[in-house]
């Protein structure tokens, strides 16, 4: 009996989970979220032109995922899902007619609400942040405050903080223009083509966490957005070689201004693309990232850290030929369409990390439970939508099957293995399709249709059903709260 025991024992250890074994060395993290890029802007995900060499071979040295999500497609509620790994409806951090968090709220992501780098700074994690954040720019609401050691970025949106308005000429111009909103993007593309800082009185911030409280202070106003990349990078390979011969491993959150509109790339890049200024930009995150993983390699830490980069969700399509592309899939930001939710996802983690193409299903959700399985730290929070990925990441089979398309507070649309079903259509941005709530929901089959073109509800009636069963699953398990975007304006 005692040797059948032990047999069953060594069974148990050779066939567990490799990355049960891996979380004990604590890697460090690093997340890169760029901000308005589409699934189809990088190389490695099919664009013809941009260059962008460096992710290129992240992804070919690590994992590409081609059914990543978001669970938003608009800034705000995409980047506190990313944090807190819940479903922005669970947390209030969405809004019904404001999208996002604009100048001057009064909210941010609430104070019960255990963030990614709380939880690893609880685990004994360095945490720092440069970039970009939009979660609330109160002092109170700032990343120092939900868990980060420092931060250096924006606040918000490089576009907030107009210094300009449309001129007599510019609203005539636009006039018979199908209504405001679409009134105020014609007009703002004008400022695009050859953008000046000057424009939008965007402050950088940095602020760090003392002993005594916080010590916060803008660097400058407005900022001189054509260094935002390049200053990020600075900041972020600085952090890596001074930290790298730490004893506690760090958690660093990489979030580009870029590529939203307005568009600035430092001068090396300007013009070098051949993809116009969305190529540039996104070129020189190319860069950027190539920067990063040049210093974990220089410090010899490479193979300790886990690399993520990913997008807060599709292109801004509105903005013509400054907003990017989503591919072969269909519409984008603000959609819940697959071009609104569905982008880049790569994972590298040398010699952890098997090269592969993963066609299964995962979120920046996932995040949170994966990071933190691998950090072998425990979950304090409570009612997570985010999945351990470590078992796809270590070669298996994703354990996400299923994906909500939420748009404010109502749910448009979900997926379940290859199928998705929509409940409710609607463009973005004063673009078609107009807003829509179907009498039948319509149902794709993303494998053969990724394009969600050719709808097969009719002919698939037991699909149908088991898809509005799995729904009723997910509704039963999902509390809507009150929206915190409405209550900070």
């Amino acid at each position: 009996m005692k040797l059948i025991k032990t047999s069953i024992l060594a069974l148990l250890v050779l066939t567990a989970p490799h990355y049960h074994a891996i979380a004990a060395e604590r890697p460090n993290i690093i997340i890169i979220y760029a901000d308005d890029l589409g699934y189809g802007d990088l190389g490695s995900y099919g664009h013809p032109v941009i260059k962008t060499p460096m992710l290129d071979k992240l992804a070919a040295d690590g994992q590409r995922w081609t059914n990543f999500y978001v669970a938003a497609a608009v800034c705000s509620p995409s980047r506190g899902a990313l944090l807190t790994g819940k479903y922005p409806v669970r947390t209030g951090l969405y809004g019904k007619g404001t999208d996002v968090f604009f100048p001057n709220a009064i909210g941010g992501i609430p104070d019960q609400e255990i963030t990614l780098a709380e939880a690893l700074k609880d685990a004994g994690y360095n945490t720092a942040m440069y970039g970009k954040w939009h979660l609330g720019d109160a002092d109170y609401a700032l990343p120092t405050r939900h868990g980060f050691d420092q931060w250096m970025g924006l606040p918000y949106s490089n576009d907030m903080d107009p210094m300009w308005a449309p001129t007599a000429e510019e609203l005539e111009a636009v006039k018979n223009a199908p209504n405001d909103t679409t009134k105020y993007f014609l007009n703002f593309i004008k400022y695009n083509v050859d953008p000046k800082s000057s424009n939008w009185n965007v402050p950088l911030m940095s602020s760090t966490k003392t002993s005594g409280g916080y010590q916060d202070e803008i660097i400058e106003r407005p900022t001189d957005q054509p260094l935002l990349t390049k200053r990020y990078t600075e900041g972020t390979v600085d952090y890596i070689n001074s930290h790298a011969g730490d004893e506690n491993p760090f958690f660093l959150y990489l979030a580009y201004t870029m590529p939203h509109v307005p568009l600035f790339s430092s001068e090396n890049f300007d013009g070098k693309s051949g993809a116009g200024r969305y190529g540039d930009v996104v070129t020189e995150i190319d860069w950027s990232v190539g920067q990063v993983r040049a210093a974990l390699e220089k410090n010899g830490i490479d193979k300790n850290t886990l690399v993520v980069f990913s997008s807060d969700n599709g292109p801004w399509l509105v903005m013509d030929q400054f907003g990017g592309s989503a591919g072969l899939l269909k519409n984008g930001k603000k959609t819940t369409f697959e071009g609104g939710m569905r982008v880049p996802g790569i994972f590298w983690w040398p010699d952890t990390i098997e090269p592969a193409v993963v066609r299964d299903i995962g979120s920046v959700m996932d995040l949170y439970a994966t990071v933190m399985k691998f950090a072998g730290a425990d979950i304090k929070a409570s009612n997570l939508d985010s999945i351990d990925l470590g078992p796809a990441l270590m070669g298996k089979s994703s354990p996400r099957e299923n994906m909500a398309f939420y748009r404010n507070d109502e749910l448009y649309a979900y997926r379940k293995g290859q199928y998705k079903i929509h409940f409710i259509t609607e463009g973005a941005y004063g673009r078609e399709p107009k807003r829509m709530i179907l009498d039948s929901p319509l149902l794709y089959h993303l494998g053969e249709d990724p394009r969600e073109l050719f709808d097969i509800a009719a002919d698939n009636p037991e699909i149908v059903a088991d898809m509005m069963e799995a729904v009723a699953v997910h509704k039963s398990g999902m509390t809507i709260a009150p929206s915190i975007f409405e209550a900070s304006r």
